[in-house]
């Protein structure tokens, strides 16, 4: 999840509440020890089996509300609070951002999801402490070919970053290989949302770009860093606004818009994938 990536530098801690994580302190870039990673783990679990139920699931005539009130439902059934839910006042546990709606879309009883519609759904749970984050893209029924090879190519492209990682590889072999595929497939990478680091704090250091930059430095990847990666791409043109509801985001020119994202923990000799739902 890339939620709220302009209050990622002030706003890098969490704790449980009755509306969600609260925000604390930054604490920098962490190395997970081996008994918060099998909570992290199981955070990651539960996340991965919210969303391939939500997979299983959508169809037509549904309503992102619908999904919304499954995810809840689920998460809180299997031990864990929604990670997003109350999160510097966002009102759902998923973001459900359909077609050109890029990222932060909220769920709502009125929207309905339709054949042809391309669907990003994104989520996370805090299980004992620790968040797990993931986003997947759905099509929904038979949608057009620039759509469905936008989606495939947003999933291509994280599997390319993520087959960077490793220790002694850094934040920026990852931001190439990501952006080469994009740049492969035809499209553009988002610039406005990064990946980062995840566990006891839902947005923790390191920002993950998702193109080659400078803006920061160039972190190398150290065993135990737990990291969300999430390519965002846009059919058209990475510029994006945000609409009045002050946090659906949509690319100006009109143009689909697709995401992909995993929790995963750097290896000596790679990553394991967290959040893998098996599929």
């Amino acid at each position: 999840m890339n939620l709220f990536a302009d209050l990622l530098a002030s706003a890098q801690g969490s704790t449980v509440t009755a509306t969600g994580p609260r925000i604390q302190q930054r604490r920098g870039v962490e190395i997970k020890s081996a008994r918060e990673l099998k909570i992290m783990a199981k955070a990651s679990r539960i996340v991965a089996t919210v969303l391939r139920e939500i997979m299983d699931l959508v169809e037509p005539g549904q309503t992102t509300g619908d999904l919304d009130a499954h995810a809840e439902r689920r998460i809180r059934e299997m031990g864990a609070t929604p990670s997003f839910k109350g999160y510097h006042g966002f009102p759902a546990s998923i973001c459900a951002s359909i077609n050109n709606e890029v990222v932060h879309g909220i769920p709502s009883s009125k929207r309905v999801i339709k054949a042809g519609d391309l669907l990003k759904v994104d989520t996370g749970a805090f299980f004992e402490g620790y968040h797990g984050d993931s986003c997947v893209t759905i099509c929904v029924g038979d949608v057009g070919e620039e759509a469905a090879t936008l989606s495939r190519v947003a999933q291509e492209s994280l599997l390319a970053g993520l087959a960077q990682i490793r220790a002694g590889n850094t934040l920026l072999d990852i931001a190439g290989a990501v952006e080469d595929r994009v740049r492969e497939g035809g499209f553009s990478v988002v610039e406005d949302y990064t990946g980062h680091g995840v566990g006891r704090n839902l947005h923790e250091e390191p920002s993950v770009f998702n193109f080659r930059t400078d803006a920061l430095p160039n972190v190398t990847l150290r065993p135990g860093m737990t990291l969300a990666v999430e390519p965002i791409l846009n059919a058209g043109s990475k510029d994006c606004r945000t609409l009045k509801d002050r946090w659906t985001v949509v690319t100006r020119d009109g143009s689909m818009s697709a995401q992909w994202e995993h929790t995963i923990v750097v290896t000596s000799d790679g990553c394991e994938i967290l959040t893998d739902r098996g599929d």
